[in-house]
């Protein structure tokens, strides 16, 4: 009898199907949170100044941050996995990489933006996401409301302000070199924020002058770095709401990171309203990272999208999408220019 049974239940498995795919993409998705978290507790505790000193052993890592020796390799192996961190002879030294961004003395550190992020952890949880994709609506601060908040808050906005200038600094140094400002003298940065990128562009181009345009909070964080770059007597701040005040002179009109902040209609009327303030040959910048248009992918671009579903009541575009509205607005001559997972998105007003 039991040999009956055994039988029937080989002829049983025997059947399952088989998937026609590999899970390993499913463990991708589903462990990849912990590389981000264990990045902001890297960040936190100070791993990477650590390690610019010198070279140093897991014990001396451990001893120097007061850490258990487990806890200490698993910081590692992660930070290692993300190539942030390399082994050499059981020595830990910083990668290229975690030189370029992780550190305060490098000029395109990333470290406000995770100060940032860790500091709002609650808005980046799964009931946050959930209740988002529930709700439709922004879960950032108390309100939901970000750019309010900002206005309302001076301590906010300063914050956010630092952490979006680490975020930009290294796409700016990157775009002023791929695009040609020589027949532009005024580039007028709308929404500018810290001014990272009027800074870069201005430091690309020295017959350039620049305005950033924001909220008087912003303009302040502005002020204080286009001065530690010595670039008073080429750029300029001007507070505006860029929603009702007049767009000072200028034959560069560059938004980055803006549209995608808000919905279609915000991101169309942006678009006429520089339009139309531009003279005869002016140009229209947008920098963005882009979705593809079937709106699949590619997958920083879906992520940053869902951020946007939890920080603001925008989301990222495709690139037909963009060049829709430029070509809506007026706009010729359009060309998108990869940088990265960025593309700036430009044309001219005829």
């Amino acid at each position: 009898m039991s040999q009956v049974i055994l039988e029937s239940d080989r002829d049983q498995v025997a059947s399952i199907q088989h998937p026609k795919s590999n899970e390993s993409r499913l463990w991708d998705i589903v462990l990849g949170h912990f590389n981000y978290h264990m990045l902001l507790v890297a960040h936190d505790l100070g791993l990477f100044p650590l390690l610019a000193q010198k070279p140093q052993p897991l014990e001396e890592i451990a001893e120097a941050l007061n850490l258990a020796h487990r806890a200490t390799q698993a910081m590692l192996t992660a930070c290692g996995s993300m190539e942030l961190v390399q082994v050499d002879h059981g020595y830990y030294r910083l990668t290229q990489l975690a030189q370029d961004y992780l550190l305060a003395t490098s000029p395109t550190y990333f470290g406000g933006f995770l100060t940032m992020v860790a500091a709002n952890h609650q808005v980046n949880s799964y009931p946050s996401l959930q209740k988002a994709i529930l709700t439709n609506s922004s879960q950032v601060y108390a309100n939901g409301k970000l750019f309010q908040s900002h206005e309302e808050q001076a301590a906010l906005a300063r914050a956010f302000t630092l952490a979006m200038h680490g975020h930009s600094m290294g796409a700016a140094l990157a775009w002023t070199k791929l695009f040609d400002l020589s027949e532009h003298r005024v580039l007028l940065d709308i929404g500018g924020g810290s001014g990272a990128h009027a800074i870069a562009a201005v430091m690309n181009s020295p017959h350039l002058r620049a305005i950033v345009a924001d909220l008087p909070p912003m303009c302040q964080v502005a002020d204080e770095l286009i001065a530690g770059h010595h670039l008073q007597s080429r750029i300029a701040t001007q507070p505006l709401d860029m929603w009702q005040d007049d767009f000072p002179q200028a034959d560069v009109h560059f938004y980055a990171d803006i549209y995608h902040d808000w919905p279609p209609e915000k991101g169309e009327f942006l678009t006429r309203k520089s339009f139309e303030s531009l003279a005869s040959g002016g140009r229209i910048l947008l920098h963005e990272m882009l979705l593809n248009d079937t709106k699949t992918g590619p997958l920083a671009a879906a992520n940053y999208n869902t951020a946007m579903m939890l920080w603001t009541e925008g989301q990222q575009y495709s690139r037909s999408e963009l060049v829709g509205m430029l070509e809506q607005a007026g706009f010729a001559a359009i060309q998108v220019i990869p940088n990265g997972y960025w593309s700036l998105i430009t044309g001219r007003k005829r």
